[in-house]
């Protein structure tokens, strides 16, 4: 039986705000599940990204064992410029590269997710809103975070999306912890 050590890789190397000069963003679409070789590769190379992870336990006979697994399984956002993005087409991890159109609400989305794992938020899968009501956190553990919800009225969770991969996840939050900061998300 193997006794593999779960891979730790670190969230996040570099920092989250928008490009600047031959710099771009970019989500990098990986081979199947190697996301966090990717992320070793890069921190090597010393080349910015962001792996949003979650925990995870697992139960192996009379232990367990907690790691931490990418919350957008294969996908890696990094910032690079055409020679970075080179050496990381180079390691043979990655499949293919998508350019960001919009920084500014790209970054913005990102620091979003890493403000909420910072907090210690338990992340959930959720559905992708087409459209909702913009909201923020106003109390309790989460305060600050901003997301998307369905509907004010039934409130069990606040939904954080990525636009550019119309997928999303969510945290707990009740209707009396959330203001609404603007009418119908479009």
């Amino acid at each position: 039986m193997a006794t593999h050590k779960p891979v730790e890789v670190q969230e996040l190397f570099g920092d989250l705000e928008p490009a600047e000069g031959s710099r771009k963003w970019f989500v990098v679409h990986t081979k199947p599940r190697r996301e966090k070789k990717l992320v070793k590769y890069s921190l090597q190379e010393k080349i910015n990204y962001y792996l949003p992870l979650k925990d995870s336990i697992r139960v192996y006979q009379y232990r367990k064992v907690k790691f931490t697994k990418p919350l957008f399984p294969g996908y890696v956002f990094v910032k690079c410029d055409s020679e970075e993005r080179r050496i990381l087409t180079i390691s043979g991890h990655t499949a293919y590269f998508l350019l960001v159109p919009n920084e500014e609400v790209f970054t913005g989305e990102l620091k979003q997710i890493h403000f909420g794992r910072l907090k210690g938020a338990d992340y959930r899968k959720a559905e992708f809103l087409e459209k909702g009501m913009k909201v923020i956190i106003t109390s309790g553990p989460f305060e600050g975070l901003t997301g998307v919800v369905e509907n004010k009225k039934d409130v069990k969770r606040v939904i954080l999306q990525v636009n550019l991969l119309r997928q999303a996840v969510s945290v707990s939050a009740s209707a009396e912890q959330i203001k609404v900061i603007k009418g119908i998300k479009e």
